[in-house]
């Protein structure tokens, strides 16, 4: 049976949110984002989850191991604001249990 992990959140006004994100819904972190509604409707998954707008950058701040990014995450953060190092899009960031512990800060709307 899956579980649910523990993910830190910081939004954009700085506020930290301690949340539990379902590992069984094939959810990602930008839905988990929208789902506890920790950024204003209408700013971030813009596109839907598909890599497009960059509205659900974040920069991670936990050593959790993600998956390797994807050319087309590459290619919108490329062309996104406020890009750091440690960006990656919330939209390819899956909730898997090898998530638990993940720390992220929401980037600032472009």
């Amino acid at each position: 049976m899956e579980q649910d992990v523990n993910i830190k959140i910081i939004d954009r006004d700085g506020v930290a949110h301690d949340v539990l994100a379902p590992t069984d819904m094939a959810m990602n972190l930008m839905e988990v984002v929208r789902s506890y509604e920790l950024a204003p409707e209408g700013t971030i998954g813009v596109c839907g989850g598909m890599a497009m707008c960059a509205s659900c950058q974040c920069y991670v701040i936990s050593e959790t191991e993600l998956p390797e990014m994807q050319d087309d995450e590459e290619a919108m953060l490329s062309e996104a604001f406020y890009v750091k190092d440690n960006s990656r899009l919330g939209c390819q960031i899956q909730i898997t249990p090898e998530m638990e512990g993940l720390e992220v800060e929401l980037a600032p709307e472009s």
